[in-house]
């Protein structure tokens, strides 16, 4: 620790890709008396967070914990990339990629600490507003870290987080503080960095409306629904944001933030300067475009199931099947069977369909299948009558290029910014989560006409069906929580809705997930690995770190 902290400065200035010849002969503390020093290693924090051109640093994996952890996408093979441990639950504690969220965000800790201890406020607004970013930057750290090393808050605020340190003393080393103690630190930055911050730049930059957008994520975690609707209210109603139209919504990762009036506070990724080849970023593992990209990760059964109840939905557009040619109609379905060792499985059978008097066929087995149709208000099922007398819903289509069998559906949501293949601005908060924010929050209140009203709006601009009412056999928070997966699938923050509500998540479709001996197929809220172990690297530097249990 002690060498990351005294390494600070110079790596702030090498991160921010700036001419740094100005301030080599200066003392860190002097450059904070200098608004153009001050703004530089602001910018500096930025960076860290932002992470490097080859897809490293703090958002790349931070957001592999969020989205990997979930079940919005499978991964089609087993792989070396410490990624995979995020992904099948078998935590490490010598991962490289948490060490890495760890340096890069007490890094930026530390930054924001000098500015905010070595900096006066009252003095000069463009000041005061750089001070108040600091904060934002500070509390997103937090927040960030505590959500991947410490327990739900609703599981107590007891329980351990992560060190909380704000001064730039590189002697000081404190442990771990409570999860309660944490977030206290976060809400109460981001109230400083709502007071500091008064002037109007793009969204590429901290903000007040950031800040309270932040907020309200932050009280909803919390459970303090009350201060989650409150501070939701003051984005809405601020003006300052609006949802993008129908026909924009499947082209949301193609614009650049600053063009982009939905999104609130992004990382800016430019094309000249912050991307290479393309191939380490998060994107490439979601698909190959203009042959760039692995194209390894696809999405996940269970949330095509979802996404497809409404076919007409804007956000199917996300996803991109990838089909093989020539093209060959097909039924497709997902299949549960056992293993030799008695285990059960998920396999995708893809089987070729003819037509014969009118129908819709395919052979299995030796037995032809008929397809039958279901007309819905929304949608036409299909389906045969399986060997059991039971029917069997499939998709019919055309054939899918695989890969270990897994088809694949590539996910575009985080790439094509400018037409580049794999370049995007990581989106951190939206005007579309702030009212799912507020829906949750309304909904755990029982106040489920106002919930399902702002539910509807997400609807609507999906382009489908809004409710009149609850569906039978669901209740509101139900219906808020699968919205949120439609709308913010692939935003790195399903895994932490699903366990912060208590509940469980069900990976019980095809993936590697289910490889290897005692597989999760649910792994339970309560289980210790929800969170990522403290990386051993911090233990050996900072002995009176406490691991997280095994």
């Amino acid at each position: 620790m002690k060498k990351i902290l005294l390494s600070f400065i110079a790596l702030t200035f090498i991160s921010c890709n700036i001419d740094r010849s100005p301030y080599d002969s200066k003392e860190s503390d002097e450059i904070l008396t200098d608004p153009t020093g001050l703004q530089t290693i602001t910018l500096g924090n930025y960076a860290l967070l932002k992470g490097d051109a080859s897809g490293g640093g703090f958002f790349n994996n931070l957001y592999r914990v969020g989205e990997y952890g979930g079940d919005n996408i499978n991964i089609s093979g087993t792989t070396s990339d410490e990624f995979f441990y995020y992904y099948n639950y078998r935590s490490i504690k010598n991962n490289g990629r948490s060490n890495t969220i760890w340096n890069a965000g007490y890094k930026a800790i530390i930054g924001c600490n000098r500015v905010i201890s070595k900096t006066s406020e009252g003095k000069d607004v463009n000041i005061d507003q750089l001070i108040g970013e600091n904060y934002f930057l500070r509390a997103y750290v937090y927040f960030s870290l505590v959500n991947v090393f410490g327990k739900p808050y609703n599981q107590g605020a007891g329980n351990l987080g992560v060190p909380l340190k704000i001064t730039d003393d590189v002697n000081e080393l404190p442990g771990r503080a409570t999860v309660g103690a944490i977030y206290d630190q976060v809400v109460s930055d981001l109230k400083k960095a709502e007071q500091l911050m008064t002037l109007d730049k793009n969204n590429t930059y901290a903000s007040k409306e950031a800040a309270q957008a932040l907020l309200s994520r932050v009280y909803l975690y919390m459970e303090n629904n009350d201060k989650a609707i409150e501070y939701a209210d003051k984005v809405i109603s601020s003006g300052k944001y609006s949802l993008l139209s129908n026909a924009e919504l499947p082209s949301y990762a193609t614009k650049t933030p600053e063009t982009n009036r939905e999104t609130i506070f992004a990382f800016k990724y430019n094309r000249d300067g912050d991307y290479s080849d393309g191939w380490y970023t998060i994107g490439s593992m979601y698909a190959n475009i203009q042959n760039v990209g692995w194209g390894e990760m696809y999405a996940s059964s269970s949330y095509l199931d979802l996404i497809n109840k409404n076919p007409q939905d804007a956000r199917s557009k996300f996803i991109s099947p990838k089909y093989s040619t020539p093209q060959t109609s097909v039924a497709y379905w997902v299949q549960q069977g056992t293993n030799a060792s008695g285990g059960v499985t998920y396999n995708y059978s893809f089987q070729k369909t003819f037509q014969q008097g009118g129908n819709t066929y395919f052979t299995m087995n030796n037995i032809n299948y008929q397809i039958y149709s279901e007309v819905l208000p929304n949608k036409t099922n299909y389906y045969f009558n399986n060997s059991g007398g039971s029917k069997t819903y499939v998709t019919l289509d055309h054939d899918m290029d695989k890969r270990n069998g897994y088809p694949k559906f590539y996910i575009l949501k985080c790439s094509l910014q400018e037409g580049v293949a794999q370049l995007w601005s990581p989106v951190v908060i939206r005007l579309g989560e702030i009212y799912l924010n507020r829906a949750e929050a309304l909904a755990k209140k029982g106040n489920t006409n106002s919930a399902m009203a702002d539910v509807n709006t997400i609807r609507t601009r999906a382009g489908i069906p809004a409710y009149t009412s609850v569906p039978a056999g669901q209740n509101a928070l139900e219906i808020v929580l699968d919205e949120r997966r439609l709308e913010l699938a692939f935003e790195a923050q399903r895994k932490y809705d699903i366990f912060r509500n208590k509940l469980n998540l069900n990976r019980e479709y095809p993936g590697s997930h289910l490889s290897g001996n005692n597989p999760f197929y649910t792994v339970p809220y309560t289980n210790n690995r929800i969170i990522e172990y403290i990386p051993e690297q911090q233990i050996q530097i900072q002995p009176n770190l406490v691991q997280n249990p095994d």
